[in-house]
């Protein structure tokens, strides 16, 4: 990690500019991507740049990014309490169809079971 990272990382103090850096260096920073994911969640207090964070890295790299997009969504869940934000997640990660297959996502993803327990509260699961 370079020391314009370092201090682009170290004056956030939301996770836009850290959120920023990954879009504007995204295939050049990949090494870095573990600090840049933990820095968002750390400065992030609502969720929801770590969960812009985590709708961007799976539009650009699913597979390649798939542990930090986990790690980013598992965060949202504690920070969003109010769910305004975690919602996004169920379609952009799982699909605009993912009401369709409830009962499959649930048994393939701890993430989206947690989500849709959330945001579906008094729906029967």
């Amino acid at each position: 990690m370079n020391n314009d990272l370092k201090k682009i990382l170290s004056s956030d103090t939301d996770g836009l500019l850290t959120y920023e850096y990954i879009a504007n260096h995204m295939g050049t920073c990949d090494d870095d991507m573990p600090a840049l994911a933990d820095n968002i969640i750390r400065v992030d207090l609502t969720g929801q740049i770590t969960v812009s964070a985590a709708l961007y890295l799976h539009a650009t790299g699913p597979d390649k990014y798939r542990e930090i997009i986990d790690k980013l969504i598992a965060a949202s869940l504690q920070k969003d309490r109010e769910h305004k934000y975690i919602v996004d997640l169920l379609s952009g990660i799982w699909g605009e169809d993912y009401k369709t297959h409830v009962d499959e996502l649930n048994r393939q993803s701890d993430n989206f079971r947690r989500i849709y327990k959330r945001v579906y509260a008094n729906d029967v699961m």
